[in-house]
Formats: structure tokens, C-alpha cells, sequence
């Protein structure tokens, strides 16, 4: 196993045995295209077929909004309502799905 900081990404292969650094590079390149995110580490194995790999990969959580029905509205805060509406949707009974 060997383990090379690529661009701050911590990379790892496993049973790579002729693992470059340019190869390195490309897989690093290829999953910060295709994951949300600030990539942290990326662990490089041999895949199922021959000349495919498997990749595994860590990286930051990415920030959501929560996005809400409320009052007619689709909303992701109420912190911008005047006090009126805010008094509204303070006053509405939650209605709790059932639980299995």
C-alpha cells in the first residue's frame, strides 16, 4: 500500500503495485468532477475486471437548505417574515406523520 498527498488529497492505493503519481493526479482530477465537496482522501483499489480500479473516497459535508411547505409558501427560513407571519406559523398545529 502506498499513500502520496496529491493537491492536498490524501491518496492511497492498495494492491497497486506500479501506482504513479500522474495516475494519482488523473483519479484525483476525475472524482473532484464528480463528487459535492472539498475531497479529503481518495483510496484507489484494483476493481473486479482487470484494468478498472474502485475508488473510495472521503470529502467536507455539503451545505444544504431545508426547503419547507409552510403556509402556502415554499420557504427554506421564516427569518425574513414580518412578526405577523412569523406569530402565524408559530401558532399552526404541527402535524407529526405516523410511525410504523
Amino acid at each position: 500500500m502506498s499513500t502520496m498527498m496529491i493537491d492536498g488529497v490524501e491518496v492511497t492505493a492498495e494492491n497497486l503495485p506500479d501506482f504513479t503519481e500522474d495516475e494519482a493526479r488523473a483519479y484525483v482530477g476525475y472524482a473532484r468532477e464528480h463528487v459535492e465537496g472539498k475531497l479529503r482522501t481518495l483510496a484507489v483499489a484494483p476493481g473486479k475486471a482487470p484494468d478498472m480500479v474502485t475508488l473510495s473516497y472521503a470529502a467536507d459535508n455539503v451545505r444544504f437548505e431545508r426547503i419547507r411547505r409552510i403556509t402556502g409558501y415554499l420557504v427554506g427560513t421564516i427569518d425574513r417574515w414580518n412578526n405577523a407571519k412569523q406569530a402565524e406559523e408559530h401558532d399552526r398545529v404541527k402535524h407529526i406523520g405516523r410511525q410504523k
